[in-house]
This record gives C-alpha cells, sequence and structure tokens, in this order.
C-alpha cells in the first residue's frame, strides 16, 4: 500500500488525498461510467438469466478505470476511479432487480414495454439511492469498525493500490478475450458444441451434463468449492435421484399425474426436469430463501433497532467538510414522496395506492435492512431474495383481499416486487460504494448522484437487452432458465389462483428443510436442484480450482495474491463471454446471417477446449506473486 494508507486489526483507516483539489466527477469519468454500467449490466443480465446470480463489477470497473483513465488518459485521480466503479455497479444492481422478477412478464406472454420496464427499474434504483442516503453517516462513518463492508472494502484497497492497475486491468481484459472468443466461435459461428452430456449405463433416465461456458468456470472460482460443491449437490440430487426415481414410478402409468401433463412413462429425463423436478426445485427454491431470511430475522430486527437509534442521535450534527456532504435531507424527501406519488398513479404500472404504499413501507424497510446486513455478510450473501418473496407472498394477499385479481393483480403484485428488489440491490450496492469512498475520501454526495446517473444509464438499456434476449432464446428454456424469475411466477400465481401442483412444490419445500438441518446452505443446494445440471458442473470445476490455487499456496500472502489474480481473470471470463452472448442475440434479433449447424459435433472437442480454458485459469493464478 501507498500513499500513507494504512491498515490497523479494525481493518482500513480512512485515506484522504492530498490537500489539493482532485477531480472528481468529472466529464471523463461519466461518460467511461455510463459504458461500462451498460456493458456490466448487460452482462450480467445475461448471466443472470442464466444461473439466477450475478457477479460483482466493482473490482473489475476500477482496474479497467484506472488502466484507460491512468494508461491513456494520464488523468492519476484516485476519486474519479472511484466514480466510475460507483456507476458501473449501478449497472451490474439494476440487472439483478430487473432479471430476478421481470422475466415473469415474458413467460406470462406479456411482453413489457423498454418504456414500463425502464420506469420499473429507474424508479426502484432511485428509490434504492435515496433511502439509502440518510443512513451513510450512521453505517459507514459511525460504524466504520464494526461494519466491514467486503467488497467496499476490497475495492477501496484496489484503489488506494494504484501501482497494480496496469497489471490487474491486463488480467481482466485477458480474460475478457477468451471468454468473448470461446462464446464467439463456440455459439455465435458454431464450430464446436457448447454443451455436452451423457447417460449412465443401465441407470434409466439418470443423466450427467455439462456447458461448457467459461463464464460458468469464472463464477465457480469466485464463489469457491464450498459454495459450488453444494450446488452440484444439488443437481445430481435432482438428475441422479429424483428424475430416475420418477421415471421409475411412473413408468407403468398411463394417465397424466397432474392436468396438461404427460404421462411419466412417455417422458425422458429432460421431459420428467420440465414437468416434475422445475417445480420440486421451485419450492425448494422459495422454502430456502425464507429459511435464509428467517436466519437473519435477529439481525434484521436488532439492524431496525440500532438504525433507527442512530439517526436520532447520528445525523443531528450537521458539517461541512467535504467528505461528509451528502445529498440535503430535504431533497431526499421530496425525491422519495414525488417517485412514490408517480408510481402509485402512473398508468404504466397501474399498482394503485396500495402499491404505492407497500413499496414505500417495504422499501424503507427492507433497504434500512439490506444496507445493514451487507455491511456485515456483503452484498453477495444478502437476502434479497427472500426479502422480495416475503414483499410478494404479503402483497400479493393484499391485492387479493382487495380483489385486484387475476391477470391484473399478478401484474401489480410482480411490479411491487420488481421495484422493492430493484431498490435493494440498489441500495446493497451503494453501500459497498460508499464505504469505499469513505476510505478514499471520496466527496459523498457526487458519489451519490453518480450512482443516480449510471441507474439512468442502465435502466434506460435494460429492457431492450430483455426483449432482445427473450426473442432470442426465450425465457424458462434450457437456454435461458431465468430461475429467480419463475420463482417469483410460481408464488403469484400459487397465490392468485391455486393452480400449482402443490404436492411437488410441498416436496421440495419439505428437501430444503431437510438440507438446512444437514447442515447445508438449502438455498444453495436448492439452486442447484432448480437448475440444469449442465449449469452446477461447471461451476464445480472452477470451485475445484479455486480449491487447488488455495491448497498450492505455501503463505497466506501468496494465497491471497494468486486468489485475487485468478479472480480478475475469471471476472473477465464472465464479463467477455456474457457480454458477447448479448451481441449474438442481437444479431440473431437483427436478422443477421449465422451458421446454423455445429461444424464440429465431436463433444470431445468441446470438453478439450473447455479444459484448456480450466487449465489457463489455473496456471494463471498459481504464477502470482506478491509484490515486492
Amino acid at each position: 500500500m501507498k500513499d500513507g494508507a494504512t491498515k490497523s486489526s479494525a481493518g482500513f483507516v480512512p485515506y484522504i488525498p492530498a490537500a489539493r483539489s482532485l477531480p472528481e466527477l468529472t466529464v471523463f469519468a461519466i461518460i467511461l461510467g455510463i459504458i461500462l454500467a451498460i456493458v456490466f449490466g448487460a452482462a450480467n443480465a445475461y448471466l443472470g438469466l442464466k444461473i439466477g446470480m450475478t457477479v460483482s463489477a466493482s473490482i473489475p470497473a476500477a482496474v479497467i478505470s484506472m488502466a484507460i483513465l491512468r494508461g491513456i488518459f494520464r488523468r492519476e485521480s484516485i476519486l474519479e476511479n472511484n466514480i466510475v466503479q460507483t456507476m458501473t455497479t449501478a449497472g451490474e444492481a439494476v440487472a439483478a432487480g430487473a432479471i430476478f422478477t421481470l422475466p415473469a412478464l415474458f413467460l406470462w406472454n406479456l411482453t413489457p414495454g423498454q418504456a414500463v420496464v425502464s420506469f420499473i427499474v429507474l424508479t426502484g434504483g432511485f428509490l434504492g439511492v435515496l433511502m439509502m442516503v440518510p443512513l451513510r453517516r450512521l453505517l459507514i462513518v459511525n460504524e466504520h469498525h464494526t461494519l466491514p463492508y467486503p467488497e467496499g472494502t476490497a475495492c477501496a484497497e484496489v484503489l488506494i493500490s494504484g501501482e497494480t492497475g496496469g497489471k490487474s486491468a491486463g488480467l481482466v481484459i485477458a480474460g475478457f478475450a477468451v471468454g468473448g472468443l470461446f462464446k464467439a466461435l463456440g455459439d455465435g459461428f458454431l464450430l464446436f458444441k457448447t454443451e455436452i452430456e451423457t447417460g449412465i449405463y443401465r441407470f434409466k433416465n439418470a443423466l450427467i451434463g455439462m456447458d461448457t461456458f467459461p463464464a460458468l468456470l469464472g463464477v465457480g472460482f469466485i464463489i469457491g468449492p464450498r459454495i459450488s460443491g453444494q450446488m452440484l449437490a444439488g443437481g445430481l440430487l435432482a438428475w441422479t435421484v429424483l428424475t430416475p426415481l420418477i421415471g421409475f414410478f411412473g413408468a407403468g402409468t398411463a394417465q397424466p399425474i397432474f392436468p396438461g401433463t404427460v404421462p411419466i412413462g412417455k417422458l425422458d429425463a429432460w421431459g420428467i426436469w420440465d414437468s416434475y423436478i422445475r417445480y420440486i426445485g421451485a419450492g425448494s427454491v422459495a422454502t430456502g430463501g425464507l429459511i435464509t431470511l428467517v436466519r437473519t430475522l435477529p439481525m434484521l430486527f436488532a439492524s431496525l433497532r440500532d438504525t433507527l437509534k442512530g439517526l436520532q442521535r447520528g445525523n443531528r450534527v450537521q458539517t461541512v467538510e467535504r467528505t461528509a456532504q451528502d445529498i440535503p435531507n430535504i431533497w431526499l424527501f421530496i425525491g422519495i414522496v414525488l417517485l412514490i406519488l408517480v408510481i402509485a398513479f402512473s398508468p404504466l404500472t397501474d399498482v394503485g395506492i396500495i402499491g404505492g404504499v407497500a413499496i414505500a413501507v417495504f422499501g424503507f424497510l427492507f433497504v434500512m435492512v439490506a444496507s445493514r446486513i451487507v455491511g456485515l455478510v456483503g452484498s453477495s450473501s444478502s437476502p434479497v431474495s427472500g426479502m422480495t418473496i416475503a414483499t410478494l407472498l404479503i402483497v400479493t394477499v393484499v391485492f387479493k383481499l382487495a380483489g385486484v385479481t387475476g391477470t391484473v393483480g399478478m401484474v401489480a403484485s410482480l411490479t411491487v416486487g420488481a421495484i422493492v428488489c430493484t431498490a435493494l440491490a440498489v441500495a446493497g450496492d451503494i453501500s459497498q460504494d460508499l464505504k469505499t469512498g469513505y476510505l478514499v475520501g471520496a466527496t459523498p454526495w457526487k458519489q451519490q448522484l453518480a450512482m443516480m446517473v449510471g441507474v439512468i444509464a442502465s435502466g434506460l438499456v435494460i429492457g431492450f437487452v430483455l426483449v432482445v434476449l427473450h426473442q432470442t432464446y426465450v425465457m424458462g428454456s434450457p437456454e435461458l432458465p431465468a430461475p429467480k424469475a419463475v420463482l417469483m411466477k410460481l408464488i403469484i400465481e400459487g397465490l392468485m389462483a391455486g393452480n400449482l401442483p402443490w404436492d411437488l412444490i410441498f416436496i421440495g419445500a419439505a428437501s430444503a428443510v431437510v438440507i438446512e438441518f444437514l447442515g447445508l446452505n438449502s438455498l444453495t443446494v436448492a439452486v442447484g436442484i432448480y437448475l440444469p445440471i449442465h449449469t452446477s458442473m461447471p461451476i464445480m470445476v472452477g470451485g475445484i480450482i479455486s480449491w487447488l490455487v488455495e491448497r498450492f499456496a505455501k503463505s497466506d500472502g501468496v494465497k491471497k495474491v494468486r486468489l485475487e489474480t485468478g479472480t480478475l481473470f475469471a471476472s473477465g471470463l464472465i464479463a467477455g463471454e456474457s457480454l458477447i452472448g448479448v451481441v449474438i442475440a442481437v444479431l440473431i434479433w437483427l436478422k443477421v446471417q449465422l451458421p446454423s449447424q455445429v461444424a464440429i459435433p465431436n463433444e470431445l472437442v468441446s470438453l478439450l477446449l473447455f479444459a484448456a480454458v480450466a487449465l489457463l485459469l489455473w496456471w494463471i493464478s498459481v504464477r502470482a506473486k506478491p509484490e515486492r
């Protein structure tokens, strides 16, 4: 570390740049931030629809920003780089809020206009920023030594250690090139297959497969072997236990078990997954999300209590220092009230006063909780899904009791959930960003304004991305399963119409409870049950590589550097493949002629190419050395 930055047992000590005024919210930073917000927003939208989770964009954005602003334009301002990464995370957060909920509209054959999608994510994103700002002094400043905000602190370390920017950016760009090239050759020009699978000898309906995607490999490296292993455990349970079991006991049935389904005896493994396993997985995911929320209830109530007490005490003293200036409270209040009124009375959403009140109540409550929880466990472990499910459960019942039923009631319930979900995702990310800003000496109100600009940039584009991806791959298909959105759809439908196969839902719910008692993370295993095993398998490979890299290291210092190096390259793999996936979808949408048959259908070729990328990730990681 340099420039006087220090570290203590309590973590980073805030670092204030030199007394001279450094450029911060500049035209350079805004333009680059908008571009990266759109890029990482589109990439995370594709990834989230594929596997039901997004990855943090803050550190890749920080190193890319340093490479461009310092390397190309020779601008040496840590505050400009901080603005860029703040705007970029807005794109990631908006994508998360959108893809976890809004694809349900496509599944109902109610393709939303881009204006509707933008309205939902923009209002949710603005509410997330405005509702979090009053908490900054309490959570970021007053509780600096008790709330570490892991992603925010890690990003500050990258920014402060600016001399590593060129090397780090090179790793991200290299990963971007490899992931993008693999996707272009595999799914664009169809030179080789990107999905392999095989049955198991004398084990009917048991299936093992793998999507040979570098992005999934990168995800596995980042989340590590434990989470990857639990996801794969869910996949193995679904595809080598439940699927053969259903096929075995249902082989002689001549009638469908549920109305509208095909008799089990006529289904193969994929048919059983589509007709039965998906519902079991949905029940398991919903229950796992609620269990996660229940487990955080003590923290939730403590956070609510401490935050309210802190607001009464901490915000009474107003300072005029640059590093303590937030957006004025009066503008926050006016902005929140106007947004709630616009949402309640806008014809674009038609949620009415009930929806507006629900968004105001659940939005502020869960934003307050999410902003504190991410400070303890990080954004990736925040129970956003659980809080969104809780919102949907209550709001859907309220709409039904109020007589707002049918398609109108379902769309209204989903809209409320989508706005709250986006607000939670944005609030969690801006909390991490404000922690980074506090550590590097940023001006809070400029960061808050930059976050809203990032929300606008990505929010205006995300609707187009969703429409193109749906028209190309189809939401809910094996190519784009949209697991979280399908779950939200099933919850709303079940509460409104009561026409779900509840036996399967309850089997999944019971499975989640059993998994929790086994000491595993029920939500992680449940996601593995819900998704095809083809998704979990390459993620597990990435987790194994992460484990091998950690075991290979001989000291904590080397281990940390190697894991960070691998994480940067893995982030590039994810961004490159995901973005090229969006580009391919746009080309198909534009009727550009692309190959229609795979040139080399041999699955061994695909497996060897994937193995080569895996070995490259391992080699780059183990070669990393601590800087002297």
